[in-house]
C-alpha cells in the first residue's frame, strides 16, 4: 500500500459514529403522543373553528411553531390520558413547547380543566382559546429560549447534514477501493475532510445545545407561573360554560351530538342573552325541582291525621305488632290481618293529580323587567320558574305551553310537546322575549283553556295543571268567568298562581288572583326558589 493511499476499513472505523448519526430518527415535533384519531380530531377541529386559526395566524408571524403548541395544548386538554413525549426524542426547535405543555400538565389546576375537555374536542379548542392570553405573554418572555432552541435545531441539522457527507464520502471510496481494500488519496482524503467538517459542526451543535439549555432553565420559572394562570382561566371559563349549559338544560350527550359552530353559535347566544345573568339562578330552580321530584312518591307518607283500619303492614300501630310476642295471640292478629281489621296509622300525604299538558302564563309587562332583591328582574325569576316547569312536564311525559302575555293584544304561545326533545333553541326563544306593555289575564288564560280543551278532544287527557306568573292585578268580566268557571269545570284543570312582588292589591282578600286559583302564592323574595317548593311536588 503507498503512501498516498488508505485502507478502506481503518477509513470506515473513523467513520463510524458519523453513520450511525446520519441514520439516526427525526426528532419528534410534537410534545403530546398523539394517535391518529387524535390527529384527525385537531385538524378537524382547526377547520372548523375561526378563532383558532385567528391565533395561529396572530402568533406564528412573531413566534416559532406556536401551531404545533396550539395542537399540543388542545391535545393535553382533549385526550383522556394525555402521554408527554419523551424530552430526548423532541427536536431542539421544540423543546420549549414541550416545557410549556409538561408545565400545563403539571398546574394544580388541569385536573379541574380536564375533567370538562376529555373526549369533548370543542371544549377543548375552548380551552386553548381561553389560555390565549397567557400563551401570548409565556412566548413572549420565552422570546430568547425559542431563539436559542432554534439555534440549536440549526446547528443540530447541520450536523447530520455532515455526518450525511461522511456517509457519501465514505461510499465513494468503497467504490474506488481496490481489490485489496486500498483507497486512492484523493478519495481517502475526501473522507478525511467530510470526517473534519463533521466533529466541527457536531461540537457546536454540541455547544448551542447547552446554550439553549440555559436560556431554557432561565426561562422555566415564568413558564411554569403563566402556565398556572393559563390552565386555571381555561378551568374557569369551561367550568362556566359547562354550568351555563346545564343551567339551561343542555346535556353532555346533545353538546357530543352538535355541529361545532352550532355549538359555538349556541354558547355565544346563551352568553350574551339576556338571561345569560341569570343562567346560575335558572339552575336553582332546576336543582330544587329536582329534589323535589326525588321526594314525590305516589301514596306517600305524609301528615299523621289518626288511626284507622286495614292491612298494610307498613302502617301497623306498635301496639298490635306487641300482639306477636303472646304466642296464643299471633291467630288472632292472623285473622284481623285477613279481614283487613289491623289497627293502622292514618296519614296524609300529597299526590300529584295532574295529567295533562302543564301551562306557564307568563307576565311580560313592562312591570316585570324591574329588579327585585338581589338585582334579579322580576322576568328572570319567573322565566327561571317556567323552565323548571318545563323539566316536570318532561319528566311526568306531559305536554308543556308557554305562554307569554301582556296586554290583549300580545300574547305569544310555545309548545313543547311531552312525547319529543325540547329544542333548545325553542327553549332559548321562549326565554328571551319580552313583548312590554300592560296586564290583561283574560286572553293568555282564555288561550290555555283552549288548548286543554284541544288535548282533551284529541287525546281524553284533563286535569290540566296552569300556573298564572304574574305581579299585577286586572280585572276580568262576570261573562268570562263564567265561561273559564265552565270549562275549567269541565276539563278538570287547576290553576296556580304566583305573585311576584306585588302590590297589596294583586293579593288582598276578593281580589281577581285569590278569587281565579286554586292555589296561590306570594313571592317576595326574588333569590329564593324554595318558596315555590310545593308547586313541583303537586303538578
Amino acid at each position: 500500500m503507498s503512501d498516498g493511499q488508505s485502507a478502506l476499513d481503518a477509513l470506515a472505523g473513523r467513520s463510524g459514529r458519523w453513520l450511525a448519526l446520519s441514520a439516526a430518527a427525526a426528532r419528534h415535533t410534537a410534545a403530546v403522543v398523539a394517535g391518529p384519531f387524535d390527529r384527525v380530531a385537531w385538524r378537524d377541529v382547526y377547520e372548523q373553528s375561526a378563532g383558532l386559526r385567528e391565533l395561529a395566524a396572530e402568533l406564528d408571524p412573531r413566534h416559532l411553531h406556536t401551531t404545533d403548541l396550539l395542537a399540543d395544548v388542545f391535545l393535553s386538554a382533549y385526550q383522556a390520558v394525555p402521554r408527554l413525549r419523551d424530552r430526548a426524542e423532541m427536536a431542539p426547535s421544540h423543546l420549549v413547547n414541550h416545557q410549556v405543555v409538561a408545565a400545563l400538565l403539571r398546574s394544580p389546576e388541569f385536573a379541574a380543566m380536564h375533567r370538562e375537555t376529555a373526549g369533548d374536542s370543542y371544549a377543548a379548542a375552548m380551552a386553548v382559546l381561553a389560555q390565549a392570553s397567557a400563551l401570548r405573554g409565556l412566548l413572549e418572555r420565552s422570546r430568547n429560549a425559542m431563539d436559542r432552541a432554534q439555534h440549536a435545531n440549526n446547528a443540530q441539522q447541520e450536523a447530520v447534514t455532515a455526518a450525511t457527507a461522511v456517509s457519501e464520502a465514505l461510499g465513494q471510496a468503497a467504490e474506488e477501493a481496490g481489490e485489496d481494500g486500498t483507497v486512492p488519496a484523493p478519495a481517502a482524503d475526501a473522507v478525511r475532510r467530510a470526517i473534519e467538517a463533521a466533529e466541527a459542526a457536531e461540537a457546536t451543535a454540541r455547544q448551542e445545545a447547552r446554550a439553549a439549555a440555559q436560556a431554557l432553565a432561565a426561562a422555566l420559572p415564568g413558564i411554569r407561573a403563566a402556565a398556572r394562570n393559563a390552565t386555571a382561566t381555561a378551568a374557569e371559563a369551561v367550568r362556566q360554560e359547562a354550568a351555563l349549559m346545564r343551567a339551561w338544560g343542555v346535556g353532555s350527550g346533545e353538546l357530543e351530538r352538535m355541529p361545532f359552530d352550532e355549538r359555538a353559535r349556541l354558547a355565544e347566544r346563551l352568553r350574551g342573552g339576556r338571561l345569560a345573568r341569570w343562567a346560575e339562578l335558572i339552575g336553582r330552580f332546576r336543582q330544587m325541582a329536582d329534589g323535589e321530584r326525588a321526594r314525590k312518591v305516589e301514596n306517600a307518607m305524609g301528615e299523621l291525621v289518626g288511626v284507622t283500619l286495614g292491612d298494610d303492614l307498613s302502617r301497623v300501630i306498635p301496639s298490635e305488632l306487641a300482639v306477636l310476642g303472646v304466642p296464643e295471640l299471633r291467630a288472632v292478629f292472623a285473622a284481623r290481618y285477613a279481614a283487613g281489621e289491623l289497627m293502622l296509622y292514618h296519614t296524609r300525604g300529597e299526590q300529584s293529580t295532574g295529567r295533562g299538558a302543564v301551562i306557564a302564563c307568563v307576565d311580560t309587562s313592562h312591570s316585570m323587567y324591574a329588579e327585585g332583591p338581589g338585582g334579579i328582574t322580576r322576568e328572570a325569576w319567573s322565566k327561571a320558574c317556567a323552565l323548571a316547569l318545563l323539566d316536570q312536564a318532561r319528566h311526568a311525559g306531559r305536554d308543556f305551553v308557554g305562554i307569554l302575555f301582556s296586554a290583549a293584544d300580545k300574547i305569544r304561545v310555545f309548545r313543547f310537546p311531552g312525547d319529543r326533545p325540547a329544542g333548545v333553541t325553542d327553549v332559548l326563544d321562549f326565554a328571551e322575549t319580552f313583548l312590554g306593555g300592560g296586564t290583561d289575564f283574560q286572553r293568555p288564560l282564555s288561550t290555555a283553556a283552549g288548548l286543554l280543551e284541544e288535548e282533551f278532544d284529541d287525546t281524553a287527557r284533563g286535569r290540566g295543571d296552569i300556573v298564572l306568573i304574574t305581579d299585577d292585578a286586572c280585572e276580568v268580566t262576570e261573562r268570562w268567568t263564567r265561561v273559564w268557571n265552565d270549562a275549567k269545570h269541565r276539563l278538570g284543570f287547576r290553576l296556580f298562581g304566583v305573585a311576584i312582588a306585588t302590590p297589596d292589591a294583586a293579593t288582598e282578600s276578593g281580589s281577581v288572583l285569590e278569587s281565579l286559583c286554586d292555589n296561590l302564592r306570594t313571592i317576595d323574595d326574588l333569590t329564593d326558589v324554595h318558596t315555590t317548593a310545593d308547586l313541583f311536588r303537586v303538578i
